[in-house]
């Protein structure tokens, strides 16, 4: 029987795989873009300090890095956020195992058995 719900079961599960694993690409993703970005600023400061652009560009140019940060930052921390309850459920589906069954069984004291 248990091998017939694994067949059953099965499709969903390979489903569920593959959208978990879109969304970790997605996560990385976006904390790539993250390191992109800092990078992109911390040469924009080497530039301004070795005078290879003036402070009106650096100026404009950091403003657009800084706010591309922000959005990252904040997909970053929504995607984060409604993480924490599915990866508790996940942790728990992973660590359920079979061989792994509690069953409570009623076991009468000394006192109780006649």
């Amino acid at each position: 029987m248990m091998v017939l719900d694994d067949v059953v079961v099965f499709p969903f599960k390979s489903l569920l795989l593959v959208f978990r694993e879109i969304y970790n690409a997605a996560i990385q993703e976006l904390e790539q873009e993250g390191e992109r970005i800092r990078l992109e600023l911390s040469q924009l400061y080497i530039s301004l300090e070795a005078g290879g652009i003036d402070e009106a560009t650096f100026d404009e140019r950091e403003r657009e890095l800084l706010d591309r940060l922000d959005e990252v930052e904040a997909q970053q921390g929504e995607s984060y956020g409604d993480d924490d309850d599915t990866w508790e459920a996940e942790e728990q589906e992973q660590s359920y195992n079979e061989n792994d069954k509690v069953y409570d069984v009623y076991l009468p004291s000394s006192d109780e058995e006649t």
